[in-house]
């Protein structure tokens, strides 16, 4: 049991504490005991005392005081120990510990997690399965810790997979220098690097970082790096890592366990989760270890014994996938492990396979690997040396020839060693080697014929940092070595090359070290030097473009061995200007090793005998179907091939012999070609067993195969095939040919045998290959030949048996009648094609014929089944052999038959084999049931094998014979007025009812309609006739005829019938009377005068019959009377004869009309009644309008009538009437108003009527006349417009950006001269601004609604910064109207760019062809400062020729990017640099130009610049002078060379460069091929050369001629040198050369110079086409190269949307995008929308200069009760505004004449660093805090300048502290002030504060309610932030989808205009003038001249040459 803890002493007041643990281990001690003293203010003799004292330790008593890595303690060491630092009491500092002791310690991790989290961490890279590099971790580790070994460095990795030892593990051990505990401590410390981690607990015992000096290949074993990669490595492969280490000298091991269960556990109970125990014990003590899954610690612990140092890393709790893979996958992970640490096991030249001697012997590292399984699978072990299949081994042994270089980088002195390697082609396959893992396609499939481009598409070089690899990072190329910088012919070879690239520490990798970060934009900077390197050397500058690397006649693999010894570092120092001529270098030494390596090493096949280019539509791969050049031999390894030339195959299933049809090479040719491969087009022969065309790789081509032997093989073939076939007919019943036979006469059976050309019967094809070859079958077929066409009636397929061969059963199917073909076929068993390999196999062919047979049976044909009594019919029969066939009928008559019917016939008809009964008739009666019954009709033949035949009849009605008409007495009655009705039938010759087309009987009565009935149908109707009205007199009854008959039936006789009509009683009149006056009787269309309003009472009716007769109303009568002026009649008063009463209606103009009706109104009584007017009842006022405006008289008259009590006029006035009215209303002006008489209407009307004063609404006026007295509302609205006020609008001051728009709308409103509103729409309100000011609204001028309101939106306002005012005016017919008019301020927007600054020295000169400097653009707002949001892809610079204009450039100036900035460079603008400047000297014009979006662009003020002349380097015409052709003539003009020609100094760009330089030029004449024995012909004055005066830069030749008679060969070429000699000028300058053609007549000389003009001039032409077709190729390239950018930029966002789980649907759509960002966009809106906590406090100064904004605007709070203290706790700040400079703040203390309170930063200081919370010292808690503490200012979220903002939350809540409640709040001080610090002021999230003073309650220290205070407002969610990022990536998304378009457009257009008939035809006439220029050098070429030589006479005279200047004496 350990002692119980005390402190020991007090520590003084004021002072921190010191705490110091010490463990009693002496020897004599059985357990440990442990204390903690108090150190603070004693010395180390202090210490020691108090040591004595505590642990009773006697004076005499030796002991030491050590640190946990047996550190002996003395008084320097002792001052430094920290706080909880734990020590060992010995009795020496070697003694063994007698137990374990436990070390407390803590492994907070480091700052570094957070400031470099963002780089990529474990496993996220390339999705590949990690295993291998996370084990390479713990090997970095491991090598790093054996680097300093003097003996072998041995690593050991362990993965033990046997349960019987404990749960799976992985162990990695080593026998480094191992780890002290103050060493295992950092090594706990996640991300705690080399350069930051402490080495030992004292500052004097410390030891920085040393880098390790250089060696090859960087094999420094400097690889532990981060302090990273072991804690992710092990916790990766499983869930705990434990570590045991024994440093070098120490006899102690340490020990520290950290699992993923203790840090849960930890993080469950709140405890401090980053602390653990270190265990130090000594070596093999595994005491501790009590865990059974754990007994493989026990033997590893019992290891340690004997060892100097040593450190295992135990992993345990593997996941259950990684012990699988390191199981199942044990040779790939060691292959991979042997890939990484491959220049570390073999050495720096690698693992060259039988090699001496291994340069890995100097390295002496030695990394095992051991797998151990459950028994009895044996345990595995690999040495990773031995791995021969690592990539790296498999390059080196592959290559023919090495390419070693160096690249240095300038920045960082940085040094990469590298190495290409070339792996040769050999005839027909690649020598590059496949990864192991990689599938083994047989080159069958390769579409080309080629072998696989040998590097596919991977890099060329792999990369090594540190001498290990760098598994995900590989550079693909460089310039130099890239196949766009090499020859076209040696293109096939850069696929050819593998490489490895070597550096150290000064290129960065990710702390995974799976990727470099930064080694190819290192590389690929222009500014990194590459070097070669030969035999370990640097070759010198001055002939390093000259090394010969294969002198020695040795492959470099050689080379690399024997130099290894030798190779030296050199230092690089190269002067700026020669680092391109160093590129050009290495890039020239490159590409001659690559030529070599191709003609030394590659073994290619020729293609000879080009036929032509064809397209393969069956090659899979539609790229690869064309083109494919066809060949017609090759010539291969010494061999020729010829097209129909017989082969053998190799290594092809089967092997195949056939005939060579073409050869194929993928690719466009023209002519004879080598390459690396190909296909061949092969017949198999023999062609008609085999049937096949087969391509395949050349490669495939047995070269070993003669002619003979394969002849016989294919002859041997031929003789299998099948030749004939033999038919057998074993019943002996064989068929002739053309037999015939009866119908159904058996056929066969038949046998069939196969024979080939040897005779032997055989079953099958011969064999293809192994095995049988494809089974025969034989086919017999019966073909029928009839008029259709032929008919196969039978098929049989017969299969092979081996006793009957093929066998066809008996056929007895043969019925049908026609002639026949018998066909038997050998076929294919597989495809039933009787076809194989081209040729017909063997058959048999047997015609005959079949006919019918005897009479058997007969069938009764085309019989009609309906039939009709007593009409003939035909019964036609067909006679038939026994299989049906028709035959000739038989000699018996037939007999017919039919049960209930008589049935006859006339006679029979026999004609063939038709025969017919004729005139068969059946009669008899038909009941109604019976109508559709079927009736048996037999026919009987007697003799035949069938007699009797029936057929079924249904019988009908025969024809129409008689006509019968229901009812039958006579006469027949009906009573007047009604119809009558008679039912008619037609019957036939057997009395059934018939129907029958134009069956119509018609009726007639006498005086009535006719009525007709069709009976055609039914055979039956009825006849209705029209109701008989006659006139019945003395009531006695009426007859008629009634007549029938059947108009188109003439047969059939009419029908006379009597009617009888008697009289009705139906009623025949109405009378409708006034029961209360005996004289009103209502008679028909009566008018009648009444009372309006009143009623008609006591009406009555009566009814008679047609003989006058009253009639008896009874209650069916009284319910048909009808009244049209009431629904709700009683029946009981219908009845007794009583009609409703009638209301009078009320109106007088209302005139009704009423009716009383019977039945359907055919007995009525109508009448109309007029209303006439009452008694007058009141007087009735009308106004002309219900609304008058204030101060406005009514226009119109008011009107006042009498009226009776419905309103009806009763005009009782009188003229004098006026005299008694009158008139009051509120603010009525009575002196205007007047009544008037009005003589037309007898009315008064009221003119006058105004009102002065009052409110607007409704006034009663009031009326009085006699005694009427009536009240009247009228509306009174506002008066005419007189003012317009602003009633709402944004509030003021107004403070806006320019270019930006006010949300919030001005609204107007119109008044009267009373103030009231006017709605006066006629009004017209116009918002104008001043002339500096633009103002764009939704309207700027606009009517005022029907409120008398007018608004008005400003969506934009621009111009420059100011004060300005804006008006709104009213006009009213064309009169102003005044308003009111607010006050503007323009204030910059620091964001908004409104000019591009550049910066550039301006008095560099512009030399053509050199580089522009260094022009810096910075983007200045409207505020003067520079905007860096902008991208710089967005800032342009733009050049051209000309002057500058002022304005943009012009539309075709192609744009230049911006260069990315310089270290030292400023990071506020944005830097062009390396810009050539152009070659034409002249005015130019540069111009910046800044996209600020999609429409918009922002142009620099036009730059000019002239561009002069560069160097002087040559002499040169000012233009091109044609090649002259001279000629001994006497004509001056034959004999000249040149006139008036001006030769100046200029630039290599053809510049004038000289105009400061004079001297001479030397004109001379040469031989243009450098003969010297060739004759010169002679100036004019007989001299060889003269010179020239040189002024200014120039000299002008009027005339240079050659003299007459100039000697010279006929028909030579001669050269002109003008050679310029200018004393000052210290370069040589390069003459101007004219060559001219010297003919001896002028016959030739014309035809010369008229061909040599021609040549001249077909040269220029064709310059410029080709100029054309090259500027059309490079922007060819151009725009695929944008397409490409502007699609991997769509992937590459489209892949960001992707990781944000934004789908974008394929293919992609603007409208889809749109889609989704308005779906987002509406989400934001959604969430804007939402009600959110905002500060309640106006901001007003925000948008001025240098003003940061108001403190309660400046940060957002998320919780609401934090906001609502902190808010509270400085609320008197909250409306502070915050400024940056002291000037701002006083600018608006001015302004607001000091009311607003400010505070400017400039003037504020605050302490730099953050200090922890009071309970946190030096990183340690002091206790466990209560009610979670943090700092106020810790909860603020600043969304804008948050570095401006810290300063101000720092200064204004200092280190005030948030705690959760009051209670934690009081305890959390008493703690602190307890441990000797201050606390600072305490708020709770319940409103009470704690001061710093320690005070709290009362009403100052209590928060008012939350809804009384301005709180700072809440952040928006985080999916609001989430959702506009979504919405801008989108944004950029869909750019860059218009932009891919856009290009894909441009680039298409492009294409097409290339293939324009404009552009062929422009390439046709090119060409035309090639051919014509090749004809012209041809007949320059064979010119037939005459050998004549001329030698030279009295030279040295002067010439005729005639100058500008005055001549000079020549020489």
């Amino acid at each position: 049991m350990l002692s119980s803890s005390r402190a020991v002493g007090a520590p003084p007041r004021g002072r921190t504490s010191r705490r110091i643990r010490v463990c009693d281990l002496r020897l004599d001690k059985q357990e440990r005991t442990e204390k903690h003293l108090e150190t603070v203010g004693l010395d180390f003799n202090d210490f020691l005392q108090d040591l004595e004292r505590e642990f009773r330790i006697s004076p005499h008593e030796a002991f030491v005081v050590a640190t946990t890595d047996r550190t002996t303690l003395d008084f320097d060491k002792f001052k430094e120990l920290q706080d909880g630092s734990t020590l060992y009491l010995l009795q020496n500092e070697h003694q063994a510990l007698p137990v374990a002791a436990e070390e407390h310690i803590t492994f907070t991790p480091h700052y570094d997690t957070l400031i470099r989290g963002g780089m990529y961490e474990y496993y996220a890279s390339q999705g590949q399965a990690p295993l291998s590099y996370t084990l390479a971790e713990l090997i970095d580790n491991a090598l790093s810790a054996t680097a300093k070994n003097k003996g072998r460095r041995i690593i050991e990795i362990r993965v033990l997979n046997d349960k019987t030892v404990g749960k799976p593990a992985v162990i990695v051990l080593d026998n480094g220098c191992g780890m002290t505990s103050k060493q295992l401590n950092n090594w706990a410390v996640y991300r705690l690097s080399k350069f930051t981690k402490e080495s030992s607990t004292f500052a004097s015992d410390k030891e920085g970082y040393v880098r390790p000096d250089h060696v090859p290949r960087s094999l420094n074993s400097d690889i532990s790096y981060f302090g990273v990669g072991g804690k992710q490595a092990v916790f990766y492969i499983g869930d705990s890592a434990r570590m045991i280490s024994k440093p070098v000298g120490s006899p102690d091991v340490h020990e520290l366990v950290l699992s993923k269960e203790e840090f849960e556990r930890k993080e469950k109970n709140k405890e401090d989760i980053f602390s653990g125990v270190i265990l130090n014990r000594k070596p093999g003590d595994s005491s501790h270890i009590k865990n059974n899954d754990e007994h493989f610690l026990q033997a590893l612990i019992a290891e340690e014994r004997g060892k100097e140092s040593f450190t295992a890393v135990v992993i345990t709790g593997v996941q259950p996938e990684h012990i699988t893979f390191l199981t199942e996958r044990f040779n790939v992970v060691t292959r991979e492990l042997a890939h990484i640490y491959h220049y570390y096991i073999h050495g720096v030249n690698g693992n060259v396979r039988n090699k001496s001697s291994s340069d890995s012997d100097d390295l002496k590292i030695d990394i095992h690997v051991t797998l151990r399984e459950k028994p009895p699978k044996c345990p595995r072990a690999i040495h990773l040396r031995e791995v021969e299949d690592d990539m790296q081994t498999l390059y080196i042994n592959a290559a023919a020839d090495t390419f070693e270089f160096r690249a240095s980088t300038a920045a960082d002195n940085g040094t990469v060693e590298g190495i290409i390697r070339y792996h040769p082609f050999l005839y027909d396959k690649e020598t590059y080697p496949k990864r192991p893992e990689a599938p083994d396609n047989d080159d069958d499939d390769n579409e080309s014929g080629f072998t696989d481009q040998a590097r596919k598409r991977m890099p060329i070089f792999e990369c090594f940092w540190n001498g290990r690899l760098i598994p995900y990072t590989a550079v693909s190329e460089f310039d130099w070595c890239s196949p766009s910088k090499g020859a076209k012919e040696l293109a096939e070879c850069y696929s050819r090359l593998s490489g490895v690239l070597f550096t150290d520490d000064r290129f960065q990798v990710t702390t995974n070290k799976l990727t470099f970060t930064d080694l190819e934009m290192k590389l690929k900077n222009k500014d990194t030097i590459y070097t070669t390197v030969v035999n370990g050397q640097f070759p010198q500058e001055k002939n390093s473009s000259t090394v010969n690397f294969f002198s020695q006649g040795e492959s470099r693999v050689q080379q690399g061995e024997k130099s290894s010894q030798k190779r030296t570092d050199l230092p690089l120092q190269f002067s700026p200007d020669k680092k391109s001529s160093k590129r050009a270098n290495i890039q020239n030494e490159f590409s001659l090793w690559l030529q070599n390596c191709h003609e030394k090493f590659d073994k290619q096949v020729k293609f000879l005998g080009y036929q032509g280019t064809i397209t393969r539509p069956e090659v899979p791969s539609k790229k690869m179907q064309h083109p494919w050049a066809m060949f017609s031999s090759i010539e291969w390894d010494g061999k020729t091939y010829k097209t129909g030339q017989r082969v053998k195959s190799l290594r092809t299933n089967p092997v195949l012999y056939g005939t060579i049809v073409k050869f194929l090479l993928y690719g466009s040719y023209d002519g004879d070609v080598f390459a690396t491969g190909g296909q061949v087009e092969v017949i198999r022969e023999p062609k008609a067993l085999y049937d096949m065309t087969k391509i395949i790789p050349i490669s495939k081509i047995d070269k070993t195969a003669t002619d003979e032997a394969i002849k016989k093989n294919i002859d041997n073939d031929f003789a299998k095939l099948p030749e004939w076939l033999k038919v057998v007919w074993p019943k002996g019943n064989e068929w002739p040919q053309n037999a015939v036979c009866p119908a159904g006469t058996p056929l066969g059976p038949i046998n069939v045998e196969i024979l080939n050309k040897r005779g032997e019967s055989i079953s099958s094809m011969p064999s293809a290959g192994q095995g049988k070859g494809p089974v025969l079958s034989m086919q017999l077929t019966i073909v029928l030949h009839d008029s259709k066409g032929d008919k196969v009636v039978s098929k049989f397929i017969a299969q092979h048996s081996p006793k009957w061969g093929f066998e066809f059963k008996k056929n007895e199917s043969l019925t049908q009648l026609g002639k026949y073909t018998l066909f038997l076929n050998t076929v294919m068993k597989d495809t039933n094609e009787p076809v194989f390999g081209g040729k017909k196999l063997p058959n048999f062919t047997l015609k005959f014929t079949v006919k019918e047979g005897d009479a058997q049976s007969f069938v009764i044909t085309a019989v009609s089944p309906s039939v009709r009594v007593g009409v003939p019919f035909n019964i036609p029969l067909q006679f038939k052999d026994l299989y049906g066939n028709l035959t000739a009928p038989p000699k018996p008559p037939p007999v017919l038959e039919c049960n209930g019917l008589d049935v006859n016939y006339g006679a029979v008809d026999s004609r063939g084999t038709t025969f017919t009964v004729k005139n068969v008739t059946v009669k008899g009666k038909i009941l109604h049931y019976q109508q559709n019954e079927s009736y048996d009709l037999k026919v009987t033949l007697s003799g035949l094998k069938t007699e009797t035949q029936t057929v079924k009849i249904i019988l009908h009605p025969g024809t129409p014979h008689s006509l019968h008409v229901m009812p039958e007495e006579d006469p027949v009655k009906v009573e007047n007025g009604n119809p009558v009705a008679f039912n008619v039938e037609i019957h036939d010759e057997c009395g059934n009812i018939t129907a029958h087309p134009r069956q119509i009987v018609r009726c007639q009565v006498e005086e009535l309609p006719l009525v007709t009935v069709d009976c055609s149908n039914t055979g039956a109707g009825q006849l209705m006739t029209k109701p008989i009205n006659l006139k019945i007199i003395d009531g006695q009854p009426q007859t008629r005829k009634v007549q029938f008959e059947m108009p188109s039936q003439r047969h059939i006789a009419s029908i006379t019938r009597e009617l009888k009509v008697i009289p009705s009683t139906r009623v025949a009149l109405m009378q409708v009377y006034s029961a209360g006056d005996d004289n009103l009787v209502l008679r028909n269309n009566d008018k009648i005068d009444w009372v309006a309003g009143g009623v008609l009472e006591n009406l009555f009716y009566r009814l008679y019959d047609e003989a006058g007769s009253e009639v008896t109303i009874s209650a069916e009568i009284a319910s048909k009377i009808k009244v049209n002026w009431t629904g709700d009649i009683d029946l009981e008063d219908l009845i007794h004869r009583r009609l409703p009463d009638i209301e009078v209606p009320t109106q007088v103009q209302d005139e009704r009309f009423f009716q009383v009706s019977y039945h359907d109104q055919s007995v009525s009584v109508s009448f109309t009644i007029t209303p006439r007017p009452d008694e007058p009842t009141r007087l009735k006022i009308t106004l002309p309008q219900s609304t008058v405006r204030l101060g406005e008289i009514l226009p119109g008259n008011i009107n006042l009538e009498p009226v009776d009590q419905y309103d009806n006029v009763t005009k009782t006035l009188n003229p004098t009437c006026v005299r008694d009215m009158s008139v009051e209303a509120e603010g009525l002006d009575k002196s205007s108003v007047a009544f008037m008489w009005q003589q037309w209407s007898s009315s008064v009307v009221v003119t006058g009527i105004r009102f002065s004063s009052g409110p607007l609404g409704l006034r009663e006026m009031c009326f009085k006349y006699s005694t009427y007295v009536e009240h009247i509302k009228i509306e009174v609205t506002a008066g005419i417009p007189a003012q317009l006020k602003l009633i709402s609008g944004p509030e003021q001051p107004l403070q806006l950006f320019s270019d930006h728009g006010i949300s919030e709308p001005f609204l107007v409103q119109l008044y009267d001269e009373w103030e009231n509103p006017s709605p006066d729409k006629r009004v017209v309100v116009q918002l104008r601004s001043p002339s500096t000011l633009k103002v764009t609204a939704t309207v700027m001028s606009q009517p005022v609604n029907a409120q008398g309101k007018a608004s008005f939106t400003v969506t934009s306002v621009s111009g420059p910064k100011g004060c300005y005012k804006l008006q709104f005016t009213g006009f009213f017919n064309k009169k102003p109207i005044p308003g009111p008019s607010v006050n503007l301020t323009i204030i910059p927007d620091r964001n908004k760019p409104v000019r591009l600054s550049v910066e550039y020295d301006s008095k560099v000169r512009f030399l053509a062809g050199g580089i522009f400097p260094v022009f810096s653009v910075t983007v200045v707002s409207e505020e003067e400062s520079p905007i860096t949001t902008f991208s710089p892809t967005a800032v342009s610079m733009r050049l051209w020729s000309g002057v500058s204009s002022g304005g943009t450039p012009p539309p075709t100036v192609p744009e230049l990017k911006c260069s990315k900035p310089m270290g030292h460079e400023k990071n506020d603008r944005f830097y062009f640099r390396d810009k050539q400047i152009p070659e034409h000297a002249g005015p130019h014009v540069i111009q910046f130009s800044l996209r600020v979006d999609e429409t918009k662009l922002l142009f620099s003020d036009q730059i000019p610049v002239n561009v002069v002349a560069n160097q002087p380097v040559k002499l040169g015409p000012d233009s091109q002078p044609r090649t002259p052709v001279v000629s001994n003539s006497k004509d001056i003009t034959s004999r000249t060379l040149v006139e008036n020609m001006t030769l100046r100094i200029m630039d290599s760009h053809g510049n004038p460069a000289g105009q400061d330089l004079n001297g001479r030029v030397a004109v001379s004449i040469k031989c243009t091929n450098g003969d010297k024995n060739k004759s010169l012909p002679l100036f004019e004055g007989k001299i060889h050369s003269f010179r020239l005066d040189l002024v200014d830069g120039k000299a002008y030749i009027t005339r240079l001629a050659i003299i007459e008679n100039s000697p010279g060969e006929n028909g030579s070429i001669y050269t002109l040198l003008f050679q310029p000699e200018v004393p000052k000028f210290p370069t040589p300058l390069n003459p101007f050369e004219l060559e001219f053609h010297f003919y001896n007549d002028a016959d030739n000389q014309a035809k010369i110079s008229h061909l040599t003009k021609q040549k001249d001039e077909l040269t220029v032409a064709i310059a410029a086409y080709e100029n054309i077709f090259l500027t059309s190729t490079q922007l060819l390239k151009l725009l695929t190269d944008q397409c490409l950018a502007a699609s991997n930029k769509e992937s590459s966002l489209r892949n960001e949307l992707s990781k944000r789980n934004v789908t974008i649907t394929q293919p992609v759509s603007s409208q889809a995008i749109d889609t989704l960002i308005n779906k987002k966009r509406a989400e934001v809106d959604k969430i804007l929308k939402m009600p959110r906590r905002s500060c309640s406090i106006r901001e007003n100064f925000m948008l001025q200069p240098d003003v940061l904004g108001m403190v309660g605007h400046l940060a957002f709070v998320e919780d609401d009760t934090a906001a609502w203290v902190i808010s509270w706790h400085i609320r008197g700040d909250m409306d502070c505004i915050i400024t940056k400079t002291k000037e701002a703040a006083e600018r608006i203390y001015r302004e607001t004449q000091g009311k607003q309170q400010v505070m400017a930063l400039d003037s504020v200081f605050v302490p730099p660093r953050d200090r922890p919370l009071p309970h946190i010292r030096y990183g340690r808690t002091l206790f466990d805090p209560p009610g979670n503490p943090v700092y106020a200012r810790e909860l603020l979220i600043c969304p804008n300048d948050q570095e401006c903002c810290d300063i101000v939350f720092k200064n204004i809540l200092g280190d005030t502290i948030v705690i959760d409640d009051l209670q934690s709040a009081n305890n959390y001080r008493r703690a602190v002030v307890q441990n000797k610090s201050p606390c600072p002021t305490i708020l709770t999230r319940q409103g009470d504060r704690v001061s710093g003073k320690g005070k709290f309650g009362g009403a100052q220290n209590k928060a008012p309610p939350m809804q009384t205070l301005p709180l700072f407002g809440a952040p928006f969610p985080p999916i609001y932030h989430t959702l506009r990022n979504d919405i801008e990536l989108l944004q950029q998304y869909q750019l860059a989808v218009k932009k891919r378009e856009e290009a894909e457009k441009e680039r298409s257009d492009h294409i097409q205009n290339l293939k324009s008939p404009e552009m062929e035809r422009k390439n046709q006439e090119m060409e035309e003038k090639k051919k014509l220029l090749e004809d012209i050098e041809r007949q320059l070429a064979s010119t037939p001249v005459t050998p004549v030589k001329r030698g030279a006479e009295d030279a040295g005279e002067p010439s005729g040459l005639m100058t500008k200047r005055a001549r000079r004496s020549l020489t």
